[in-house]
């Protein structure tokens, strides 16, 4: 079956809406591992899950970790929250991709930018500085407290927050080897406070289209449109990470409100 919006849009990840075409690998009776029809990186695969239910890592971040181990080391798995990029913010899914081609995986492992802020559930919690947009890695090598430092991050950032809601945020996850023998996970997290910048409703020549998802955040920026290619340098696309970016003090109380 396909659900259809209330905006008259069909959900295009229902099976019932996939092109003809369209073949899928049924994963562990919930997902479809779909061929992505835009990809970015080749392969490019999208995560759907069976049912139509709303996109939110809340509640989710276990299978987004099984995700990861299922797929394993050379494979970067993603999330783009419902207001943060996500193509159906009305579907639940994921994508998965090759590793080491987004420059976050290589940037946040250099020493010289990140500072160990608190240990939470076993696990590492570092803010990565000096990238132009707020970064928060957790690092283990437990998935279960791996999990659970996130949910506790999560909680925090509601607080902080004052939301009921999720909070906007990107996510990338991956297997990486310290000193080439520990193998540990990798969740990769952007906070982020708004959907789109502001050049994204200019009109005209003035207007830049582009909506950061998880692979913008990740170094990788997408233009549907050629002139925005071209016009678009290192200022202009600072100037996007920060506008869109969650605010370093908030980011700041959110760590802090995790130790507790």
């Amino acid at each position: 079956m396909g659900r259809t919006e209330g905006n008259g849009r069909q959900c295009f990840l229902c099976p019932g809406h996939l092109p003809e075409a369209q073949k899928g690998i049924l994963h562990r009776g919930e997902y479809l591992i779909l061929s992505n029809p835009m990809p970015v990186f080749s392969p490019h695969f999208t995560l759907s899950h069976l049912d139509h239910r709303r996109q939110a890592i809340t509640g989710q971040i276990n299978t987004f970790l099984q995700f990861m181990a299922d797929f394993g080391s050379g494979w970067t798995v993603l999330y783009n929250g419902p207001r943060c990029g996500a193509s159906a913010p009305d579907h639940l899914h994921f994508q998965a991709v090759p590793s080491e081609q987004m420059p976050i995986e290589k940037e946040i492992l250099q020493e010289k930018r990140f500072t160990l802020m608190t240990t939470v559930n076993r696990c590492l919690l570092y803010r990565v500085k000096d990238l132009g947009r707020e970064v928060v890695v957790l690092e283990g090598d437990d998935v279960t407290a791996l999990g659970s430092a996130f949910n506790r991050f999560l909680k925090s950032l509601r607080t902080v927050l004052s939301i009921a809601e999720e909070p906007m945020m990107n996510i990338a996850g991956f297997h990486g080897k310290v000193k080439g023998r520990i193998r540990k996970g990798y969740l990769v997290i952007f906070p982020r406070r708004k959907h789109r910048p502001d050049a994204f409703f200019r009109e005209d020549n003035a207007r830049v289209v582009i909506s950061p998802g998880a692979i913008d955040m990740g170094g990788v920026l997408i233009t549907p449109m050629g002139k925005d290619f071209e016009q678009l340098d290192a200022a202009s696309i600072e100037g996007i990470f920060k506008e869109v970016s969650l605010e370093g003090k908030m980011v700041g109380k959110a760590i802090r409100e995790s130790r507790t």
